[in-house]
This record gives structure tokens, sequence and C-alpha cells, in this order.
């Protein structure tokens, strides 16, 4: 009877918390093994584990400084190298070495990537899951403001948004987020909106739950996987768009990414001539989105275990 009494006792916002934790360390730990099992997830996971050590050790993988004019043996500024021993991935017109260039532009891509998805879908959830949950006046302003964002193009908003605060990754975060949380908003409310007419959430209404424990313990775990899915597109879409700002110029350009990369190639005008430099930060981008993109078919297939049967 103590522990009754204690867990009683306990805050119901508390309580609703550390249960929705609990159970969502367990949803997540019985997926895991869902995406072990699939061979594009296995495949995923290990493309993303190998970019993100290479993102955590970048400062001790890195043969050069990235920034530094690097000279041959000849003691000759080695610009414009095509891959060789002494430098794998080619270097810039600055001399520059790639593959120093690749690892720590690895960090900060990842990062923006990780950032992005991780805000937007924490945003996204909680809209969908309020929205859905509430219904009436709170669900038409926010599915209205869903529509707004629907209609913002993420090119001239960044645009604009750089042209006001400055060039920063911090900015290109923000502009990500801002767009990218419409769907899942969209998605979340529609599950919302199934779940909360089961009979177990009419249980816990009667039991006296609160809504923060309803919503967060009983509704939340049961879309985690849809959750989950949309977290690796967001991440993939971020990345994407990362790349694409950076390399039209909206970057932050004291901070290296694979975007940046491909900014600086064209605009020293070698883009045609530098393969090896083109070709680094392409096939990197089009691993970890794809890497991404793998995960998220796992992921799918536990949103949807029709997928499973087949």
């Amino acid at each position: 009877m103590t522990p009754l009494r204690a867990r009683a006792s306990m805050p119901s916002g508390t309580g609703a918390l550390a249960g929705a934790l609990l159970g969502v360390g367990a949803l997540l730990r019985s997926q895991g093994r869902i995406i072990w099992a699939s061979g594009l997830g296995r495949i995923g996971a290990a493309i993303i584990l190998f970019f993100a050590v290479v993102a955590i050790l970048a400062p001790w993988l890195a043969p050069h400084d990235p920034w530094e004019s690097l000279r041959d043996v000849s003691n000759r500024i080695a610009t414009m190298r095509p891959p060789s021993w002494e430098f794998p991935l080619g270097t810039t017109t600055l001399g520059r070495d790639i593959l120093s260039q690749m690892i720590h532009a690895a960090r900060a891509t990842m990062l923006i990537g990780l950032i992005s998805g991780a805000i937007s879908i924490v945003i996204g959830a909680n809209i969908g899951l309020l929205a859905g949950y509430y219904g009436g006046k709170l669900d038409e302003v926010l599915m209205r403001l869903t529509d707004i964002v629907y209609g913002m193009p993420f090119l001239p908003f960044i645009i604009v948004l750089i042209s006001l605060f400055g060039r920063s990754q911090w900015f290109v975060v923000l502009a990500i987020v801002v767009i990218i949380w419409r769907t899942s908003a969209r998605v979340v409310r529609a599950q919302t909106l199934a779940l909360k007419e089961r009979q177990f959430v009419s249980a816990a209404k009667v039991r006296g739950c609160s809504d923060f424990r309803v919503i967060y313990r009983h509704i939340l775990p049961n879309i985690l996987p849809l959750l989950l899915l949309y977290t690796a597109f967001n991440i993939a879409w971020s990345v994407i768009a990362e790349a694409g700002a950076s390399f039209l110029g909206f970057g932050d350009p004291d901070q290296l990414t694979w975007g940046g990369m491909l900014y600086d190639l064209w605009i020293s005008g070698k883009s045609r001539v530098a393969w090896w430099w083109f070709a680094a930060p392409s096939i990197a981008i089009v691993l970890l989105v794809s890497a991404l993109v793998f995960v998220s078919r796992a992921y799918e297939e536990v949103a949807n275990p029709r997928l499973r049967q087949r």
C-alpha cells in the first residue's frame, strides 16, 4: 500500500512525465530491435554511426588544419592537387586539404541537421497533440498557423532572414525549423484525433488522469513510431536544406559544411576541372541523406506493421 500512497502524493505532471519517459524508453528498445532486423536499417544506422564518430573525433582525425594553405615537398603551395598519397582527397585553389575540410564539415552538417530535425519534430508533435486532443478554437488556430507556414517557401524566407540578421548557422537552423515542423504537426493531429476516441483514453479520463497525463502518457507512446519516422525525414530534409542554403551563399562563412565546400568550389570557377572537390562533399551528402531514408524506412515498418507482413 505504501508505494500506492507515494504515487498518489506525487504531482500529476511529474508522474505523467516519469511514466511517459519509461514508456518511451521501452518502446525505443523494442523499435531498435525491429530496425536492426531490417537490412536497410542496419546499413543506414552504420553510415550514420560512421559520420557521427567522424564528427565527434574531427579534431583528432583531420590530418591538417582545414583552413591552412598547405605546401608540398618542394615548398610550393599545393593548389588544385588531385587525390594522391600526400592529399587523399586532393586540395582546393587555396591549397587547403579537402579531406580535413570534409572531416570538420561533418560535425557542422550533422549538428545542424540533428538540431533542426529534433526541434522541428518537438514543435510539430506538440502542436499536433494539442490541436488533435482539444479541438475547437485551439485546433482551428493551430491548423491555420500550419497552413500559413505551408505557404512560406524556404529559400525566399532564408534570404530575408539572412538579409536582416547576417549569415549564421543558427539563422539557417531557425529557417529550417520554422518551415519543416508543419508536416509532422498535421500527421500527429490526425493520429491524435483517432486515438483520443479509443477506450484506453476514455478509461484514463474516468480514473481522473489530467489532460497532461492523457496526452503524454497514453497518447504520445502510441504515436512515437510515427514521430521517429518523421524525425528521420526531418533530419534528412534539414541536411539537404542546409546544403542548398550554403551552396547559394547563405551559410555561415566561418563554419565549414559540405554545402559550403560546394559553394567555395562554385565561386572558384573550377567546378568543371576539380572533380575531386565536387565529388567528396556531394557523395557525403548523398550517403548521409540515403542513410536517414534507410532508417526511416525501417521506422516505417514500425509505424505500419502491415509492411512487416509482406
